[in-house]
């Protein structure tokens, strides 16, 4: 879970105030104390933390929380409004030029993720119905530009090189050339990393913007790196005054020290967050949604996001009807299952669910390697077997568990499991059925 340590203690925290009729000025101290560690535990710059918890106690104790009739939720709303004020408010979005190409320029330290961060922003700008073009500005890294045209492929993006032996600064200032004539609305600069902040890496950055101007100077950080990242976000801003932030690595960041500070440090940004390895898994980053989050209220907008982007509504009516009319085969359970990896990680979107906080997350246990056994098993079974189970005898379910990989158990279950639902179903479809005929009484009603 993202910043899985730093919820779970404000989460913690914050419940004590929960059942309170009346809270007093010492029952607010107690709790902002432990949320001042549980944020400092988290590699939250100390200034920052200092004046969050400054603020939050000064609004806490006064008229609007101490008159309040639940002023436990009073406090906890508090905090919520205070964590999104800290992350910047509200979504800042990319600008783009007025007249194409709009040019943005990523940079940051090596092994920070430009290289694919610039694929997965491609991406996201595809979507929204743009024209991309990726450029190889990194000269030094080894297979870096070799890097960039896999990503690109992956990505089905174009990729512009010149090859390693030519300046970073004619490279990009070609890049917009070939962007102008060739219809790229967005050429997006892959420039080169360094292991450290140095003078020859901030003078080629510098050359870079001067010549060609770029609207978005998007810096790349590791959000795993804590203060790190802040540090380094700092250090770009102050030399090279940066657009905005994105922050990679957040899906393994069980702290949150990076995305709490480098808002209130630097005053830049986050634009955008990484919650994952693959080419897709690039957010645009909402301080409200994350605050949500983290105090274990869920982030009902993303869902339906995720859901809208990744699955078929068509086919999800269709899959309704199959299951109220107990038609629905292993074929149709494979393709929702197919449909409900794409939204991502189990654990990811089960926290974006009001009311699942971490503490319910880890009781959960969610096992992704389930899921990846389930489709195994479907996939090791012939057509006829997947339409009509029924016919599925000892001999076929020693085959389709040879063929998955798994064991006869495993077979079996999914079997049994498949069954009970459409029991359920029937069960369901049944009640549904009485209640509008209006026959259906609950036994207690008699």
């Amino acid at each position: 879970m993202i910043f899985e340590s730093l919820a779970e203690k404000l989460q913690k925290s914050l419940n004590k105030l929960k059942g309170k009729g009346k809270l007093s000025e010492k029952d607010v101290k107690q709790v902002m104390r432990e949320v001042k560690l549980a944020l400092l535990e988290a590699d939250v710059n100390f200034k920052v933390v200092k004046k969050f918890v400054n603020s939050v106690k000064e609004r806490a104790v006064g008229h609007e929380v101490m008159e309040s009739l639940t002023p436990g939720q009073q406090v906890i709303k508090i905090v919520n409004d205070e964590l999104t004020k800290l992350m910047g408010e509200e979504q800042k979005k990319i600008e783009f030029a007025p007249q194409p190409p709009t040019i943005i320029m990523m940079c940051g330290l090596q092994g920070a993720g430009k290289t694919t961060t610039s694929g997965k922003l491609g991406i996201l700008l595809k979507k929204k119905g743009k024209s991309p073009l990726l450029v190889a500005c990194d000269i030094y890294r080894p297979a870096a530009i070799k890097q960039l045209e896999v990503v690109g492929e992956k990505a089905d993006i174009p990729v512009f090189s010149m090859g390693d032996k030519q300046n970073p600064v004619n490279i990009a200032k070609a890049s917009i050339e070939h962007a102008k004539k060739n219809g790229y609305d967005v050429v997006i600069l892959d420039t080169a990393g360094r292991l450290h902040i140095d003078e020859e890496l901030m003078d080629e950055l510098e050359n870079i913007k001067s010549e060609v101007n770029p609207k978005e100077i998007l810096l790349v950080v590791d959000a795993m790196t804590g203060q790190d990242a802040v540090t380094v976000a700092e250090s770009f801003n102050d030399k090279l005054g940066i657009d905005g932030v994105v922050l990679t690595k957040l899906d393994g960041d069980a702290r949150g020290g990076a995305a709490l500070s480098i808002r209130a440090v630097t005053d830049k940004p986050i634009k955008f967050v990484g919650m994952g390895e693959k080419l897709d898994q690039l957010e645009p980053f909402y301080p409200d949604r994350m605050a949500s989050r983290i105090l274990g209220m869920g982030d009902v907008l993303t869902l339906i996001e995720k859901a809208q982007a990744n699955i078929d509504a068509k086919k999800a009516m269709e899959f309704e009807k199959k299951l109220k009319t107990q038609q629905f085969t292993f074929d149709d359970f494979l393709e929702q299952l197919q449909q409900m990896k794409n939204m991502g990680p189990l654990d990811q979107i089960l926290e974006m669910i009001p009311g699942i906080g971490s503490k319910q997350l880890k009781k959960l246990k969610v096992d992704e390697k389930e899921l990846v056994k389930i489709e195994a098993i479907i996939q090791s079974m012939t057509k006829e077997e997947r339409q009509n189970p029924s016919i599925i005898n000892g001999s076929r379910r020693k085959r389709i568990a040879r063929g998955s990989g798994t064991n006869i158990q495993d077979v079996n279950r999914l079997l049994k499991q498949f069954k009970e639902t459409k029991k359920m179903m029937k069960k369901m479809t049944n009640m549904e059925k009485a209640m509008k005929k209006g026959k259906f009484k609950f036994p207690f009603f008699r």
